[in-house]
């Protein structure tokens, strides 16, 4: 009996001591600990768009009613827009961390120490190497120079000169088209127990996503003889030489930007971003993309509905007589104002949004495919038209939106309701881009430049 009774004690003091080091969750659902650290970043130069809904494509003018107007009720979610046109000086950053790797690859593959990682951190070997970042480049040292020169990556100049071959400056990518990957042709095939019945059960983009991963290719220097090209008869050699490479033009929007190029920007753009905020033990962000074209008249409007500019309207002045866009005014006379071609970013009042030169100045690329049909096909819930076009593809598959119109429009094309293409693999004088973010989380008050949504 004693026996029993010790053994009782020794159970019930275990069961005691199991229950006092129990976990922490004590039985409930808490979700997972130690998560990297999130909280809402104020990214530089962007402002934060709330989400609402907006009568897509209402406005006042229809020119010659040669486009049928489709106004529809769209609802937009949340994201952050660049309060201006993507400027050549950002974009000149993203021309040399390509320059940069490209001379990284060069002289690791050359046996220079130090420009390639070829062990992880744990010693296992890494194939192929991968590119050290924190490594750098003095351009000026002879070796390093010699070595350059060697594997091709300089040219020779009509000034005689050594300069980087800008035709060398391709960045290379990857992606996932959820699009596609998403089609019931790309399912796979199960049975079911009922009857035997087949029937796809899980596109293989969210089985595998690997079989959906594609790689794009792209020389990211801007054609800078755009200007030449896009206007015979007329001196612009002058822009061509210099607007792209002097300081002089550093805050003007870049042009020369062709759609596939300017979604090359984005990637980087959000590459690095979140290989920082992963070195800090931050959560990743949303992606950078180019505004889907819902979007981008959605922040055009700038909480004003049914009007034509981004100020409101009817009319392209302010009671002084000013004009409120760089645009073609009067027939031709393009520098009444202000400017001839294009103009340093925000040179004009933004909108209600905070938004700059969201009518005239350069147009700007959209992510959508140009369709006709858009308003009446796509979704109403953050409406986007996509086609991801192939080389191969007939041209007339390859239009992409561009929206706002230029220092080379008349007033229509600077609506925000007025929509107009370019072909995706073209490069012109009088097209920009900015870049848009999808918001995640929470609004965190006075940390974000927040925008009204609030219609008047």
């Amino acid at each position: 009996m004693d026996n029993m009774k010790k053994l009782l004690f020794i159970v019930a003091a275990s069961a005691a001591l199991l229950w006092s080091c129990k976990s922490s969750n004590q039985g409930e659902v808490v979700g997972v600990a130690d998560r990297p650290y999130f909280e809402d970043i104020d990214l530089k130069g962007m402002v934060f768009i709330n989400q609402g809904n907006y009568t897509m494509g209402a406005g006042v003018q229809n020119v010659t009613y040669g486009r049928t107007p489709q106004p529809r009720k769209m609802q937009i979610s949340s994201f952050f827009m660049d309060e201006t046109e993507i400027t050549n000086n950002e974009y000149r950053q993203f021309v040399y961390a390509v320059r940069d790797s490209i001379a990284r690859r060069i002289l690791g593959e050359a046996g220079v120490d130090g420009f390639l990682i070829e062990e992880d951190k744990y010693g296992e070997p890494l194939d192929p190497p991968i590119l050290n970042y924190k490594k750098k480049i003095d351009y000026a040292d002879a070796e390093i120079r010699q070595t350059l020169i060697d594997g091709g990556f300089y040219i020779i100049d009509i000034n005689h000169r050594r300069v980087v071959d800008v035709s060398k400056m391709n960045y290379e990518y990857y992606f996932i088209d959820y699009v596609q990957a998403a089609e019931k042709e790309n399912g796979v095939q199960a049975k079911s127990e009922h009857r035997g019945t087949s029937f796809a059960v899980r596109p293989k983009g969210l089985n595998n996503r690997n079989s959906q991963i594609q790689r794009e290719y792209v020389n990211i220097y801007p054609d800078t003889l755009c200007w030449v090209h896009d206007y015979a008869y007329s001196m612009n050699e002058d822009y061509a030489r210099s607007y792209f490479s002097s300081p002089a033009y550093d805050n003007y929007p870049v042009v020369g930007v062709s759609w596939r190029q300017a979604r090359a920007f984005c990637v980087w753009r959000s590459n690095m971003l979140n290989n920082y905020l992963e070195s800090i033990n931050y959560s990743q962000l949303n992606d950078f993309r180019l505004p889907t074209e819902s979007e981008w008249e959605f922040a055009a409007r700038g909480g004003i509905q049914a009007q034509s500019y981004p100020w409101g309207g009817p009319y392209v002045r302010n009671p002084n007589g000013c004009f409120l866009a760089n645009y073609e005014p009067l027939k031709g006379a393009y520098d009444d104002d202000g400017g001839v071609r294009t103009l340093m970013v925000g040179h004009y009042a933004p909108n209600d949004y905070g938004l700059y030169d969201m009518a005239g100045n350069v147009s700007e690329w959209c992510l959508d495919a140009f369709n006709e049909s858009t308003y009446i096909v796509a979704n109403a819930i953050t409406p986007y038209y996509h086609y991801d076009a192939k080389d191969d593809d007939p041209l007339a598959m390859k239009k992409k939106v561009i929206r706002g119109g230029s220092w080379k429009d008349q007033k229509y094309f600077i609506q925000v309701q007025t929509r107009d293409y370019e072909f995706m693999d073209t490069a012109k004088c009088y097209i920009g881009f900015r870049c848009v973010q999808p918001y995640l989380g929470r609004i965190k008050g006075d940390n974000l430049r927040t925008a009204s949504n609030v219609a008047r």
